[in-house]
């Protein structure tokens, strides 16, 4: 049956892309082919609203092992002879509507494509975005999403050892779910999802095929509206059991020789990964839909050609050496079975009971071969007009800090995120060295070797509505920051690009500028970008989300005696802030939550000296000058210090400089200011160290578990501790 324009259009398709199809096919496509394209050529797949300015991101460095893009995620050298393979994606628009399988079938996804590169994840890491707690679908929402992150994880066996979460009423509609994978593989060991040479055997191995997730990319590439829970096939189910087969059997073929290819199969399903590694390989396919194993009769071919049934992987193998992969899998109990030949005609040719039901030529689906690329419009946001009013001046210095400042520990964004991280597995792997010793970002061993690696993900969304292009900055800035205080040289990062709908001139702009700020961050960092994930269309019928560039950086540690962490450890030691304090309060969570001011300027930032402080910064941690070291972020110096004081039950006493704002001082999250605690013989030592860097020296560190500020008594760390660990979780059950 011939595809219509008006059927073309049904399922996403644009009347100038359904001509294209006719041109590249020198006919009318069929339902099956336009169905294919749809999904190849929807914004999820074929990024082609974005990648025109994706490819303007630094995509080089000594380090990078593949270049962006070149396979299912990054690769860096950590050295001993060691690959980290990483990436971060989305799975927001099904966790909106299911959390529980959205989410879960998120952390399955991404693990899915580091191991389908040859690499043993050994880190999940999460960033989250819900509208405010007070609503009873938010509450819904963040308890599904945490259980299947949890429930995924915890069965899969991989620690879930950091990420985010943020809570803003414009997520409400639209939460943002993005989970990210790292794994270690040997250098040379790697797998690609490449297909070639002629009649060598195509297998499908894993789940069943089913009829959930069908047309899942197209779905993703929509705005979020009332109509939307009607798409729940759309939404994929998960089998973690099933996936930790998957891998085990996949880790234990690659070294047989016997693999030429393997993809996940991700969005768009079949689909997605035939047409890719063929393209890649420059061949084609003969395949036999009718082999396929599903777990649903009579499924008809476009339903098994965009099936996005999880737990399932494509390969490639060398021909005469079927019967040994089989032997593989079979002792999993995981299907494996062959459902076609790689071709030398570059054609991608599907069979149903050995008839024809589509016949599309390989690259013409993927990007960077057919797949269209737009150049859309852009133009500064209106609401930019407000922020630019905003007078600081306008906003009186409370009278009682310290009840600002209990009031401030509390708000979702800063209080502890225990009651989330307790329902994951921090410690399976036995590789995570954060729970007992916290740090910035999360320190894990690679087993086999000295190495360590330190992860993170990273975005203040709200500095990004208020300014793109220094949000994008400060977001990968920030990041490195996380590593740097914990012991590690930043080496890539990954990203997952949150933004509401492309067609949006005003979302576009945001999109655009942030991709500039990110790029020249990264570039000075030295921190290229090995891929990621872009994820349009959140947006609902309130607007779009908060311009969202969450950053997932991976760091190295030659050893773990580099790592440090984040808490206070010895009564007497003297507490340093490095960075300048401007007083400012824009775009703090004070302003914002406790003050009531929605637009006000991004914090102030500058990337010269955000390098400076991060070089500086690393050496004085290498040459063991300082004890401790914490990054100050959301909640300003006064959650840093809380937060440093809480890890061992110790107290401080600092004094706050009379021509500062003291709001500003303990509330404002300026950028690039690091807390250091020292001990006192080293003081003028490290004090030397501090040529290029501008430092504070702010009071120090007591045995007596208490606050002092200003010779001003603010009680005790345990009655803080206890309102920061159960704020979230009050709020959750209230």
């Amino acid at each position: 049956m011939l595809a219509t324009l008006e059927q073309a259009m049904k399922l996403g398709l644009r009347e100038d892309e359904y001509e294209k199809i006719k041109q590249i096919l020198g006919r009318t496509p069929n339902f099956n082919e336009a169905a294919m394209y749809s999904v190849m050529w929807s914004e999820h797949c074929s990024y082609k609203n974005s990648i025109k300015w994706l490819k303007t991101l630094p995509r080089d460095g000594a380090r990078l092992l593949v270049k962006a893009g070149e396979e299912n995620a990054g690769l860096v050298d950590i050295g001993d002879g060691l690959g980290c393979v990483f990436k971060i994606e989305s799975h927001n628009h099904p966790s909106a509507i299911e959390p529980f399988q959205g989410a879960a079938t998120g952390v399955g996804g991404i693990h899915r494509d580091i191991f389908t590169m040859g690499a043993r994840p050994i880190a999940s890491l999460n960033s989250l975005r819900f509208g405010k707690v007070d609503n009873p679908k938010t509450r819904w929402l963040i308890k599904g999403v945490v259980k299947g992150i949890g429930h995924y994880g915890n069965c899969f066996g991989v620690p879930t050892v950091a990420g985010e979460v943020y809570y803003e009423s414009c997520y409400q509609t639209n939460p943002l779910v993005n989970a990210m994978s790292v794994g270690v593989v040997k250098v040379g060991q790697t797998v690609s999802a490449t297909s070639h040479g002629v009649g060598n055997p195509v297998f499908i191995v894993g789940a069943s095929t089913g009829k959930d997730g069908i047309g899942g990319a197209s779905f993703a590439s929509a705005d979020i509206n009332e109509k939307s829970a009607e798409q729940l096939p759309a939404v994929q189910v998960g089998d973690p059991f099933e996936e930790k087969k998957l891998l085990e059997a996949c880790l234990e073929m690659i070294p047989t020789g016997a693999l030429i290819g393997m993809q996940d199969m991700g969005a768009a399903g079949i689909t997605c990964s035939t047409s890719e590694m063929s393209a890649k390989g420059e061949h084609g396919m003969i395949i036999h839909l009718d082999k396929v194993p599903t777990r649903q009769h009579n499924m008809k071919p476009w339903e098994m050609l965009l099936s996005e049934s999880q737990e399932r992987m494509l390969i490639v193998v060398k021909k005469g050496r079927e019967a040994e992969v089989q032997a593989i899998f079979d002792k999993w109990d995981i299907h494996c079975v062959q459902i076609g030949e790689v071709t030398k005609d570059t054609n991608l040719k599907y069979y149903m009971n050995g008839e024809l039901m589509a016949d599309v030529p390989a690259e013409s689906l993927v990007l960077g071969g057919g797949a269209p690329v737009y150049e859309r419009e852009y133009t500064e946001p209106k609401y930019f007009e407000q922020i630019r009013s905003f007078d600081p001046n306008s906003i009186p210095v409370p009278g009682d800090l310290k009840e600002v400042a209990y009031e401030l520990v509390q708000l979702p964004n800063i209080a502890s995120k225990r009651w989330i991280y307790e329902q994951y597995d921090s410690m399976v792997g036995t590789g995570n060295t954060h729970t007992n010793e916290p740090s910035d970002a999360a320190v894990v061993r690679v087993h086999g070797s000295d190495k360590a690696l330190a992860v993170t993900t990273d975005c203040n969304s709200r500095y990004v509505f208020s300014d793109p292009y220094k949000g994008g900055m400060i977001a990968v800035s920030e990041a490195a920051r996380n590593i740097v205080c914990s012991g590690g040289q930043p080496v890539a990062i990954t990203n997952c690009l949150n933004f509401g709908n492309p067609y949006n001139p005003e979302v576009y702009y945001q999109f655009v500028n942030a991709i500039k700020g990110m790029g020249d961050a990264c570039r000075r960092l030295d921190t290229p970008v090995t891929g990621g994930n872009v994820s349009f269309y959140n947006q609902s019928e309130d607007g779009p989300v908060y311009p969202t560039p969450t950053i997932g950086m991976v760091g190295v540690l030659d050893n773990l005696t580099q790592k440090m962490s984040l808490g206070f450890k010895h009564a007497g030691d003297a507490i340093y802030m490095l960075g300048v304090n401007t007083g400012d309060i824009n775009c703090s969570e004070y302003l914002h939550h406790i003050c009531g001011v929605t637009h006000s300027p991004a914090p102030h930032f500058l990337l010269d000296d955000e390098v400076t402080l991060q070089q500086r910064l690393l050496r004085l941690i290498r040459a063991k000058l300082i004890r401790s070291a914490h990054d100050i972020s959301e909640g300003g110096l006064f959650a840093c210090l809380l937060e440093s004081s809480m890890v061992n039950g110790l107290g401080f006493n600092i004094s706050t400089r009379s021509d500062v704002r003291k709001d500003g001082t303990l509330f404002g999250e300026g950028q690039s200011r690091v807390v250091v605690s020292v001990s006192a013989e080293l003081q003028p030592l490290f004090e030397a160290e501090l040529t290029d860097v501008p430092f504070t020296k702010l009071g120090f560190v007591t045995a007596e578990p208490e606050i002092c500020i200003d010779e001003e008594g603010w009680g005790y760390i345990s009655d803080w501790k206890k309102a920061y660990d159960t704020a979230l979780e009050r709020m959750l059950n209230a």
